[in-house]
């Protein structure tokens, strides 16, 4: 019996194996798989940049075979953000000649992963930058005006990745920042003040000598003179400040990892485009306190579930600062915590 059988019979019509049609492989490749090569033989480097699909990468870094490699990410990373300080291995050709392209198969495991949101109602994070164990937060006297709440904001995005802070105020000159870095005096916080005329370059080099250290600032406040004052060959364009509105132009449009070349010893300054906002949706509210070691030790006797609010009956912080057992700077330092930490209050859960 044959499978074209007349409907009209009454046996029931036979299948033979042989008569289902296999569909063939069009690309006459072989059936795919999800066992991925090992890639034993990759080479591991350093994300330098990352430009619109394709990524700088730094081989045999501080070896005389160092060289920098142009590559793509494979298949297998296509839904894996790649970010500026990133350790990759790569493989293909990575001999970084000219027109050479290798391929980006796997990312190393991160140490710290610096990142931000649109806003505070806003889950889904941007990655900023990855593997910094330094941020340096730069922020001008004057010419824009500093903001407190910003500079807050980085201080919980350092503390929740794991990266250390430091404060570099620029413009001295213009202002007295001695208001301004009062609101931070409760904080292991190291602090540089710089000039137009007269910038502390040996200080700050000191200080990032052996770090990854992420540049972040508010637009206008001189990040990218610095970063070109303390890198010669940056090159970063540098913008002016609107004196009608008093804002800075955005310059730097994208994140780049630069070598700082000093007698001393060598460093990463990781610089990045200025912003005007730094959303913390992406954050656990938990770690806000971290921002603020000094009160975060008093917090320790305050009752489960407090929120350090000023209506939060018994809360230790509130009751430290009002017995004056802080200083002078005790409610300045809680008033910069309790801003923070109203702002998500009023946010919707996610």
């Amino acid at each position: 019996m044959t499978w074209w059988a007349s409907a009209d019979d009454d046996e029931e019509p036979e299948f033979d194996e042989s008569s289902v049609r296999v569909r063939p492989n069009r690309k006459g490749n072989k059936p795919r798989t999800k066992t991925r090569p090992e890639h034993e033989n990759a080479l591991t480097g350093r994300i330098l940049s990352v430009d619109r699909g394709r990524y700088t990468v730094m081989l045999d870094e501080d070896l005389p075979s160092e060289r920098r490699v142009t590559a793509a990410r494979a298949s297998e990373l296509r839904k894996h953000a790649v970010v500026t300080g990133d350790r990759v291995d790569i493989v293909g050709d990575t001999t970084g000649a000219e027109g050479s392209l290798a391929r980006l198969v796997r990312i190393v495991p991160r140490v710290t992963l610096l990142r931000r949101s649109a806003d505070d109602t806003d889950a889904v994070e941007r990655v900023i930058v990855a593997n910094a164990d330094q941020m340096l937060i730069v922020v001008a006297a004057a010419n824009p005006e500093p903001r407190i709440r910003l500079v807050d904001r980085y201080l919980v995005a350092a503390y929740d990745a794991g990266v250390s802070p430091i404060l570099c105020i620029t413009k001295t000159d213009l202002a007295d920042p001695a208001g301004f870095l009062h609101n931070f005096a409760g904080l292991d916080l190291p602090v540089f003040q710089s000039r137009d005329d007269a910038m502390p370059l040996a200080e700050i080099s000191a200080a990032l000598i052996g770090h990854d250290t992420v540049f972040v600032g508010h637009s206008g406040v001189g990040k990218s003179t610095l970063v070109n004052a303390l890198v010669p060959d940056a090159h970063r364009a540098v913008g002016v400040v609107n004196t009608v509105t008093g804002r800075g132009r955005h310059t730097s449009s994208s994140t780049i990892s630069l070598r700082l070349e000093t007698d001393a010893g060598r460093g990463w300054v990781i610089d990045t485009p200025g912003v005007r906002s730094f959303g913390l949706g992406h954050i656990n509210t938990d770690n806000i306190l971290k921002a603020f070691t000094d009160l975060a030790a008093i917090a320790e006797k305050c009752p489960r579930g407090c929120t350090h609010l000023p209506n939060s009956p018994d809360c230790a912080i509130n009751e430290a600062v009002a017995a004056g057992k802080l200083g002078d700077t005790g409610k300045a330092r809680l008033d910069s915590l309790q801003r923070l930490l109203a702002t998500f209050a009023a946010v919707p859960a996610h």
